[in-house]
């Protein structure tokens, strides 16, 4: 009797061994298939349709881009938004930077009018995407090319004429490095170029919660200290801003 439950035991084993190789084999197959309706743009599109519908808040979506810019190999993305043609003959601006509207290529259950705004950032050494904010808006970036020296604030409060921040983050990011913004989290921020030339590809939503969003760009090396790790940064017209932080000077 023992050797017979032993066997018994021993071929419900193996079969279940042998079930669990035939699914595990199956999902790798499926995986190795991805399926259209896994595509990263197609779920890119999704989370940014939650959020216009409120059904994720700006951090959920801000943590949600995140995890999927973390699963998107670079090569592929930029073969996707076809970075080699957006960035043959780019020009580049002497103050600040250029961008481009990016289209994604036809792809089954992705609209040809996306939920979001898409564009790459391009600029060159020395350049800046300019302190600012925004309000009613978020945006996510993933660095593309070159070397960006990335530093984030948090908005406290907005006065008449100044923003009142706490810096969150002073980091440079390289290829594949992403940040985000949003009136939760993170909402001023600042990229100067480090590298002979820099690209971002920018994911950006607008006029959220049905109010008209707005842009603040900030003086934020005429700031004053509060004492408590937050500063009190002039509120300046982009001419001014751009003229001041457009072009980092090393003299």
């Amino acid at each position: 009797m023992k050797r017979r439950e032993f066997s018994k035991q021993l071929l419900q084993t193996v079969s279940s061994y042998a079930l669990f190789q035939s699914l595990w084999t199956t999902q790798a197959l499926a995986r190795s298939i991805q399926p259209l309706t896994d595509h990263w743009a197609i779920q890119l599109h999704e989370y940014c349709q939650d959020l216009r519908k409120q059904s994720l808040t700006p951090l959920e979506w801000q943590q949600k881009l995140a995890e999927l810019y973390e699963t998107i190999p670079l090569d592929e993305l930029l073969r996707f938004i076809d970075f080699d043609r957006l960035s043959q003959g780019f020009q580049y601006p002497d103050l600040g930077v250029n961008t481009k509207m990016v289209r994604f290529p036809t792809l089954s259950g992705l609209p040809t009018r996306t939920a979001f705004v898409k564009k790459i950032f391009g600029m060159k050494k020395d350049r800046a995407i300019i302190p600012h904010g925004h309000s009613n808006m978020a945006s996510a970036h993933l660095i593309l090319k070159g070397d960006l020296h990335v530093r984030h604030y948090e908005k406290i409060r907005q006065e008449r004429n100044h923003l009142i921040v706490k810096p969150t983050l002073d980091t440079t990011l390289s290829p594949g490095g992403h940040t985000s913004i949003s009136d939760e989290k993170d909402n001023v921020h600042w990229f100067i170029a480090q590298s002979a030339t820099a690209f971002t590809f920018d994911v950006i939503m607008l006029d959220l919660d049905q109010k008209a969003y707005d842009i603040h760009n900030l003086d934020i090396k005429a700031s004053q200290s509060l004492g408590d790790g937050s500063l009190r940064a002039p509120i300046l017209e982009v001419q001014t801003a751009l003229k001041k932080y457009g072009k980092e000077s090393h003299h």
